[in-house]
């Protein structure tokens, strides 16, 4: 399972420099959705988490589902694609249910929420359709500004100006936390799954490149 990945040797500040057209257009297009996330939550990295999750669990499940059907159309092994894709979709919900209990989000956010995941849901089933490598590409460079939020949310945590609450059962449950566990250490387990969803997206998309 994705969430027993260890910590050691994942590289946060790793970035993928665009190849071609498409990975520019992928990276232009994730910076934009950022300039939103960061005009709507600001510092409220809680409740950033909990909007962002939603969307971030969507990826997985589009992509485990068509790579199902494609597989089923040239009669195929997907090589493992599918169950990482639907694994990597079941921990981004993990995510989501731990920061729904840390955050409580608002009727207004959690309106947001529908909002943004049913867009989302139809944008990237289009654009997986049309170009699976520029799909995974996005996702790639999602996860790349997700590890930079989490390494924000810890910062604020670590500096006091965000109370570093206990951890939530559902998080000490999935990860295997210490029933000592705090919010830091939530954040540490959240964010090494970004990254490791970050380097296998990118992977992903370099399969599909050659």
């Amino acid at each position: 399972m994705l969430h027993q990945t260890g910590f050691e040797g994942i590289a946060l500040n790793s970035h993928r420099e665009p190849a071609d057209l498409r990975d520019r257009i992928a990276l232009r297009t994730v910076k934009f959705m950022r300039v939103f996330a960061d005009t709507f939550f600001r510092k409220r990295y809680g409740h950033r988490a909990v909007v962002l999750e939603t969307v971030a669990a969507v990826p997985g499940m589009v992509g485990g589902m068509l790579q199902h059907l494609r597989a089923l159309r040239l009669i195929r092994d997907d090589e493992g694609w599918i169950r990482e894709l639907l694994d990597e979709a079941d921990n981004e919900r993990m995510h989501l249910m731990t920061f729904i209990k840390i955050a409580k989000p608002s009727r207004l956010e959690r309106a947001i929420i529908l909002l943004a995941q049913g867009i989302f849901f139809n944008l990237y089933f289009l654009l997986y359709l049309i170009s699976p490598k520029t799909a995974h590409r996005v996702v790639g460079y999602l996860e790349e500004e997700a590890v930079i939020s989490y390494t924000q949310y810890l910062a604020e945590v670590e500096s006091g100006r965000t109370e570093n609450v206990a951890a939530p059962k559902v998080a000490i449950d999935y990860w295997g936390l210490p029933q000592t566990a705090r919010l830091s250490d939530v954040i540490i387990v959240v964010r090494a799954d970004e990254a490791g969803h970050r380097d296998k997206n990118h992977g992903f998309a370099d399969a599909l490149s050659s």
